[in-house]
This record gives structure tokens, C-alpha cells and sequence, in this order.
């Protein structure tokens, strides 16, 4: 009879934050398949834990998962945890889980701690039909195209990004998706939490260090603009439009740019409003 693998969500940060089930079957298993052993290691004897850690990450799993089948085969139960928070989410586990599934062997999966959706509560965005990308191509064209995708989705967006191109992506997100509100959250659960809200540029300005990890939260698009504490709709836009062109002869760049000037709002943005309402 084939073992079980357990997928056990640790810690993102704070070490309280892991379940009194996931520590008991950290006890019980035979093996814990770890992302790094190091951490994993010091998040086991935090709870006195002695169960032997075997590496399983991105660079060994070619070699390392028919040895965990193997095992889970002949009866052995294995845990299988990331970094921190829960495996197969941007970390090492989706491998493991369709290969237990093809083989029949049983999976668990224990809930717990995941950075996306603590960024996304935490954020306060409107989260149905929420997009998680994970991190975004490093460099080069690939990088440019992520982010004119991410500016054709409406919806609320939940990307990672590494400390040393934060600042890089922060002005890329403003050049391809303007002023959309965006949380950036520096160290989830950890003791310099830092939570900043705003456009890519505010957040630009206030970010003073670029150590720790980032998780943001786009928000939706919105279908309305504010000028001078105004609220104005896409359907009065839209009419003062007809009008201009219609009544008053102007060409449609001409009447966009006359109502970015009596509102106060930057043409493209204008403009960009207008297209959107069109999907």
C-alpha cells in the first residue's frame, strides 16, 4: 500500500502562523521534501520537530521525484514544503501532485499561509475574477509584453517581483498601466512589515528600502475618473463627446483633448478610458 504525500503550507514569515494539524504531520511523516533545508531545518526545531529534510526544489526535481515516488510507493508518507508559504504556488510542488496523481497516489493538501492572498485581503481591492501571475519575465521583450498584457485585464492583478528590479518594475507599471492603484507589500507577517498604497509613482517615492520580499496588488481598472473632487462617468464622457463632434464639428482627438483640458485629466488617460469601455 502506496504512502501519502502531505503539501503543508509554512510561514511566510511570522513562525506563528502555521497550523497545529501541519505541525502534527511534520512530526509523523517519514520525510519532509524541503525547498531549502536550511530554513526548513530551523522552522522544524522551532517546534522540536526531528524529521529528516531532503532537498527538493526547482534545480533537482528531474532527479530527486522519481526517488520520492519510489518511496511514497513502497508506503512511505512525505511532506513536502516551500520556502514558506504554500508549495505549488510560484514554488516547487505542482510536479510532485500530477505525478502522485497519474501513479494513484494519495494527496493532501493543508491549508495555511500564502502571500497572494494575504496581499490581496490586506489590499482591500475587489477580488472576483482576481489574476495571481507570480513573478514576471526578468528582462527584454518578454518583460515588455507581460506588461502590455497586465494592461489590457481590468480586474484585480497579484504579480511578485525580486528586491533588485522593484524600482525598474514600479516604472514599467506606470508607463504601461498609468495611475491604477496598486498595493506594494514589503515582508508580509515579519517584523518591518510594510504595507504602501497608491499609483506605481507614489509608491516610487516612498519606498526607502528594496530589502525582503515583494508581493503587489494591482487594483481593478476603474470605469469612472475624478477631476477636482468630481466624479465623472464614461457615459458623460462619452455624451460630451458626441456633442463636440457632432454640434461643434471637432474631430475625436480634438474633442478628447478639449475635455482633458476642462477636467483637469491627462489626454491619454482620457483616452484610454474611452477604449476600455468600448470591451
Amino acid at each position: 500500500m502506496s504512502g501519502t504525500l502531505y503539501i503543508v503550507a509554512t510561514p511566510i514569515g511570522n513562525l506563528e502562523d502555521i497550523t497545529l494539524r501541519a505541525i502534527r504531520i511534520l512530526r509523523s511523516v517519514d520525510l519532509v521534501a524541503a525547498e531549502d533545508t536550511r530554513r526548513t531545518k530551523h522552522l522544524l526545531s522551532h517546534y522540536g520537530i526531528s524529521t529528516y529534510a531532503s532537498s527538493f526544489h526547482a534545480h533537482n526535481v528531474r532527479t530527486r521525484l522519481p526517488q520520492l515516488l519510489k518511496r511514497l510507493q513502497d508506503g512511505a508518507s512525505i511532506a513536502v514544503v516551500s520556502d514558506a508559504g504554500t508549495p505549488g504556488i510560484s514554488d516547487p510542488g505542482t510536479e510532485i501532485i500530477q505525478a502522485c496523481i497519474t501513479t494513484e497516489i494519495p494527496v493532501e493538501v493543508l491549508p495555511g499561509p500564502s502571500a497572494p492572498l494575504t496581499a490581496l485581503v490586506l489590499s482591500g481591492f475587489p477580488n472576483e475574477g482576481t489574476t495571481f501571475f507570480g513573478f514576471p519575465p526578468s528582462r527584454g521583450n518578454a518583460r515588455k509584453k507581460w506588461f502590455i498584457f497586465l494592461s489590457q485585464l481590468h480586474k484585480t492583478i497579484i504579480t511578485f517581483e525580486a528586491p533588485h528590479r522593484i524600482k525598474n518594475f514600479l516604472k514599467q507599471l506606470s508607463n504601461f498601466l498609468g495611475d491604477r492603484p496598486i498595493v506594494v507589500c514589503r515582508e508580509l507577517t515579519k517584523l518591518h512589515q510594510e504595507v504602501l498604497r497608491g499609483s506605481a509613482q507614489d509608491i516610487l517615492k516612498q519606498l526607502k528600502t528594496i530589502k525582503g520580499e515583494f508581493t503587489i496588488v494591482i487594483g481593478p481598472l476603474d470605469t469612472n475618473l475624478k477631476s477636482k473632487n468630481i466624479l465623472i462617468t464614461v457615459d458623460k464622457i462619452l455624451i460630451e463627446i458626441g456633442r463636440l463632434t457632432k454640434k461643434d464639428g471637432l474631430g475625436r482627438r480634438e474633442a478628447i483633448r478639449n475635455l482633458a483640458k476642462k477636467y483637469n485629466i491627462r489626454s491619454n488617460e482620457l483616452y484610454k478610458l474611452i477604449e476600455e469601455s468600448k470591451k
